[in-house]
């Protein structure tokens, strides 16, 4: 049996991690950029930072590399793909419907780790899971009238590698997490180098694009990639919504898209779910389980 205080670290990894994430697609829309340029600026700066802090890690790293090849693969396809997608998704369709769809990879991730990992699902979890897709549903609702379908569709595509790759970071748990991320930015790099024109991008436009590539791209998927290794993959995916809401705060804050009184309260409905399923146990005691 493992107490929480392990699980707690997951939980606040992930929560970090999908925080600064959540910030991707306000840079997005303040740089008003091409979705390859931006996807090739932060590959390469994601590249450079990953592989530094890799290369100081280097027995570790080669290790990895030799003795987890194919999941390496893996989470380098997956991420590559994720991150393309999500990019054109937020350039393509509105920031609400992006980062409702998000808000799935807890149910699309508990499936994959009961299929591959036959990793069960509590009941409590998948009360915190119906609360946090109800929450969102009600977020979202007076948007759900006029999206983009292709945008939709990319965001899917997106959330699904995004919940497929948090399943294969907690079946490899000693897998090197700077390998694995630096492989997805190297192949969202080498694409995207025969098609992107950053050149003619103005000032602001590389302010916003550095911010979300030298800082919280890289950190936010540094950080929840690490969550798996503490805590199930069905509650690390759980965190999701928290890019959820929070885009949702970027775009009123600073994109003067304001929320609605429904959209307050699916928030709340959120955050109590990820707590119910988590945090706190029936008593409002912290919870213990096993790993």
């Amino acid at each position: 049996m493992v107490r929480t205080g392990s699980r707690r670290l997951g939980w606040g990894l992930a929560a970090l991690g999908m925080l600064l994430v959540s910030t991707d697609s306000l840079w997005v829309r303040v740089s008003g950029a091409d979705a390859l340029d931006i996807a090739f600026i932060v590959g390469v700066l994601s590249l450079l930072l990953y592989g530094a802090m890799a290369l100081r890690q280097a027995a570790v790293s080669w290790a990895s590399l030799r003795a987890d090849r194919w999941p390496l693969l893996a989470i380098g396809v997956l991420g590559a793909i994720s991150q393309l997608t999500f990019i054109s998704a937020i350039t393509h369709t509105e920031v609400p419907n992006v980062v409702a769809i998000v808000a799935s990879a807890p149910v699309l991730a508990a499936a994959f780790a009961w299929v591959t990992l036959r990793e069960r699902t509590s009941p409590r979890v998948g009360a915190g899971i119906a609360l946090t897709v109800v929450g969102i549903g009600m977020v979202v609702s007076t948007s759900i009238g006029s999206p983009n379908l292709w945008g939709d569709f990319l965001a899917l595509i997106a959330v699904i590698c995004f919940a497929a790759s948090t399943v294969i970071w907690r079946r490899h748990r000693d897998m090197s997490r700077l390998m694995g991320l630096a492989l997805a930015a190297l192949l969202v790099v080498i694409p995207t180098a025969f098609v992107a024109d950053p050149g003619g991008l103005d000032a602001p436009a590389w302010a916003a694009i550095l911010a979300m590539g030298l800082v919280c791209n890289p950190l936010g998927r540094l950080s929840y990639s690490n969550a798996p290794r503490y805590a199930p993959a069905s509650e690390v995916t759980l965190f999701a919504p928290v890019e959820t809401v929070a885009g949702i705060v970027w775009a009123a804050v600073f994109l003067s898209e304001y929320p609605t009184l429904l959209v307050a309260a699916g928030a709340v409905v959120v955050i109590f779910g990820m707590l119910y399923a988590t945090v706190l146990d029936r008593k409002g005691a912290v919870a213990f389980g096993t790993d």
